[in-house]
């Protein structure tokens, strides 16, 4: 199967590594040259690496190189089989490009979105063969982050997810199937991880260092909450934030953060500009957190407490299979453990009662925990 992206950004960039190294010719479409020289350059610069770490022969890396075509014409995708979209959060923008590019492939050809909190429903109704969208949610780095979410519309029909997760398996890539709903499972299920670490700033409970302090060295994490946010770049994590927020009705659990919107809109988006909630310029040190473990403890578990609030509510609603949803935490973001294995270590009782507390000191729907945690703690004592 020829396979096509569309957009050269650093996500399509590294899906079309994913597909040439798993033995595809491949279709990259930019309508800029300047992107498209940047990827092919980026791409080289990788293979050089991985020859020099004994990853690939010189041999190989030029074979996935050569699979690789560089266009500017969406024609170019012609004899594509799959065509995989990774360009702006734009659903117009998105919607118009799907509908040119059904135009031109066969009908056999899956449209393919790699969004990570649009609906793919929304995406598909744009086409006449709306059976054939499916979203293949990859995570940057996509050559390295072995998890993909595969969200099948209302629309997508069994044969369109039976060969789109075929396919992907064959990458040996982890995946999961969601139900498309906003965030899917890894941006639905982390955004406590952001929302209540900002919360707890807000709050003057702890700074940015100390936070992200107890959730490193006391939770485990690879990255504290600010750290990742400066990672991934403020301006993005708070439009999926308002996104995601928007799309559920303005439900209060995921409800953006002024602190966050600040930063944003000061041009503070982290790590890519210079400074976010950190400064990175060489010249200044990194803050030193408040190491008191008692503090800590708590920052950790009420954090904690709302991303195991999250799961159960995703279960609870038939995002996904418990089994998908603590394997989408673990390969997506790099949890140190599922949220269901890690309640069920602590104990689903303790876990609710905590959130029962913090919906009693703060009256917030934020706060309320999911049926099926009650429905879970209540049928271990009955």
């Amino acid at each position: 199967m020829i396979i096509g992206v569309l957009g050269g950004g650093t996500m399509g960039s590294g899906i079309v590594q994913v597909a040439a190294q798993n033995g595809h010719n491949v279709v990259l479409v930019d309508l800029n040259p300047t992107i498209l020289n940047k990827s092919k350059e980026k791409l080289a610069k990788i293979m050089a690496r991985l020859i020099e770490k004994g990853k690939v022969t010189s041999e190989e890396a030029d074979a996935i190189q050569g699979r690789i075509t560089y266009s500017q014409d969406v024609h170019d995708f012609v004899p594509c089989g799959l065509v995989i979209e990774a360009i702006i959060e734009d659903l117009k923008i998105k919607k118009d490009a799907f509908a040119k590019i059904e135009g031109l492939v066969s009908r056999e050809c899956i449209m393919a979105s790699n969004t990570s909190s649009l609906s793919i429903a929304s995406i598909a109704s744009s086409l006449d063969c709306p059976e054939r969208c499916i979203g293949i949610r990859f995570f940057n780095p996509a050559p390295l982050m072995p998890l993909v979410e595969i969200v099948p519309a209302v629309q997508t029909s069994q044969q369109t997810l039976n060969t789109t997760k075929e396919l992907i398996d064959g990458w040996k890539k982890v995946t999961v199937v969601c139900k498309d709903t906003p965030g899917f499972i890894v941006n639905r299920v982390a955004r406590p991880f952001y929302g209540e670490a900002l919360r707890i700033y807000e709050e003057g409970v702890a700074d940015f260092a100390t936070i992200d302090w107890a959730m490193t060295e006391l939770g485990g994490f690879r990255m504290g909450p600010f750290t990742l946010m400066d990672y991934i770049g403020n301006d993005v994590n708070y439009t999926v934030t308002e996104t995601v927020f928007a799309a559920f009705y303005y439900d209060p659990r995921y409800k953006p953060s002024f602190t966050q919107k600040r930063h944003a809109e000061a041009g503070y988006w982290g790590r890519k500009s210079g400074r976010g909630y950190y400064n990175y310029a060489e010249e200044v040190a990194m803050p030193e957190p408040n190491r008191d473990e008692e503090l800590g403890r708590k920052i950790l578990n009420r954090i904690l407490v709302m991303l195991m609030n999250e799961a159960y509510d995703a279960l609870f609603l038939n995002i996904a299979s418990k089994e998908d949803i603590d394997l989408a935490m673990t390969k997506g973001v790099n949890y140190p453990k599922g949220l269901f294995q890690w309640a069920e270590e602590i104990g689903p009782d303790v876990v609710l009662a905590k959130l029962e507390d913090l919906f009693r000191e703060y009256g917030e729907d934020r706060y309320r925990p999911s049926p099926l945690l009650r429905r879970t703690v209540h049928e271990m004592v009955s």
